[in-house]
């Protein structure tokens, strides 16, 4: 059996792991953006830290507050307005995510970070945090889109030294008959 085997066994909970204490994952970040795509990965991801029963940190990251207009009158939110509408946002997602912990019997701490490089942040926090796997979720966006766009979870994987478990979406061409 070759060590990466053994390691996987050893993710997904065999005998041994409870015996040693030597467990493969033991604090999990989970990333969300509060689509629905995001809420898969947080079920998925509460669903395998209860399997090797580790420690979840559900994370949402905000960009920061910048004026970019001339005239005063354009800007729609001022600072204080900004930041309720994005705490706001972000006590909906941990909502989301606790009620997951909580079905999976588990619970789980949560952090809003306000960062222009989402992926920097959940890197820097992954790491603040002594997280040893990041689950984080991926549109799975290609073409024009992937270069405009960007991907967060293609930039975290590149720049991340914590392994990350990418969880996708099932692509509607590929559809398997059992």
């Amino acid at each position: 059996m070759t060590t990466q085997l053994c390691h996987m066994l050893t993710l997904f909970g065999g005998e041994n792991d409870q015996q040693s204490g030597d467990r493969m994952h033991r604090h999990i970040l989970i990333p969300t953006d509060g689509s629905e795509l995001s809420q898969k990965a947080i079920d998925y991801g509460m669903a395998l830290a209860k399997s090797v029963n580790a420690k979840v940190t559900v994370m949402t990251v905000s960009a920061p507050f910048y004026t970019f207009a001339v005239e005063p009158g354009m800007i729609t939110d001022t600072l204080e307005q900004y930041s309720k509408r994005m705490e706001t946002l972000a006590t909906k997602y941990f909502n989301v995510a606790k009620e997951s912990a909580l079905a999976a019997g588990l619970n789980c701490d949560t952090v809003h970070v306000e960062h222009d490089q989402p992926y920097l942040a959940i890197i820097k926090t992954a790491a603040e945090k002594s997280c040893d796997l990041i689950v984080m979720a991926s549109h799975g966006r290609r073409g024009i889109s992937a270069i405009v766009l960007g991907s967060e979870a293609v930039k975290v994987l590149t720049h991340s030294t914590i392994p990350v478990l990418v969880f996708r979406a099932p692509h509607p061409a590929f559809v398997f008959a059992s």
